[in-house]
Parts: structure tokens; C-alpha cells; sequence
């Protein structure tokens, strides 16, 4: 007891400091944002479906092989009848990840509780050298 009432400053920096180090992986747990390779992995396992919510432009320059685009201010009314199985696991991607991220609140709204954000979009899936597909 005497040493915490000793040493209460080094005790409070090294739960403030292991505070900080945890907050990202559970912050990207909660948003259900997902790496490249295990959205990779997801498709494989679980059929899960691809939604690419960007603008139409952008989805024919590239996209995710086999994805679906639906663009973000459409997702409302377009997911439930691209989607119709709720319980198949939905990956969201954009060009950098918030458009997906805002797509992610709307597809939990719709009770797509399966569905999941890819971290850093597009642009991570490139630079985890994965196939592009262009329309």
C-alpha cells in the first residue's frame, strides 16, 4: 500500500499511457472497420458482399472484384433490394474510407447488422496489391 501512495504519479502516467495505446483497436472494432486482407478473407469464408459507395466515376476507374456500387447518397434506398439476405456479411469500401464509414451507420439503420467498414477503402486495397477490376 505504501508503495502505491508512494509512487501515485507513475502509477497514473501508466494507465493514462496504456489508455492511449488501446483506444485505436477498440475505436476500429467498434466502427467494424476492417484490413484489406481481412475483408479478403471474409469474402472467401463467408460470401460476404462487397458495396462500393462511391459515385459511378470513381467506381469505373477501379473497384473490388465482384463489388456492387451503390452510391452513398443512394444507399437508402438501393442496399435492401441489392442486398436481400440480412444476414450475409456486407463489406463497405470508398476511395479512403469515410464515405464507407458513413455508409456503415446506414446499413446498421437498415438492419444490416453484419456489415463492416473497410479501413482506408481503395486506397489500401491497392496498396495491399490486390486485384482492381475497372468497368
Amino acid at each position: 500500500m505504501k508503495f502505491i501512495l508512494d509512487n501515485w504519479m507513475l502509477i497514473a502516467v501508466a494507465l493514462a499511457a496504456g489508455t492511449m495505446l488501446m483506444l485505436p483497436a477498440i475505436q476500429g472494432v467498434g466502427q467494424g472497420s476492417l484490413t484489406p486482407d481481412a475483408a479478403v478473407m471474409l469474402m472467401n469464408r463467408a460470401k460476404a458482399v462487397v458495396v462500393d459507395v462511391c459515385e459511378p466515376a470513381e467506381f469505373a476507374g477501379g473497384h473490388v472484384v465482384g463489388a456492387k456500387n451503390i452510391p452513398l447518397s443512394e444507399l437508402d434506398a438501393k442496399l435492401a433490394a441489392a442486398v436481400k439476405n440480412k444476414a450475409l456479411p456486407i463489406i463497405l469500401v470508398c476511395q479512403s474510407g469515410a464515405r464507407s464509414s458513413r455508409a456503415l451507420a446506414i446499413a446498421k439503420k437498415l438492419g444490416f447488422d453484419n456489415a463492416q467498414s473497410m479501413a482506408g477503402g481503395m486506397n489500401a486495397w491497392r496498396s495491399a496489391n490486390l486485384p482492381v477490376e475497372k468497368a
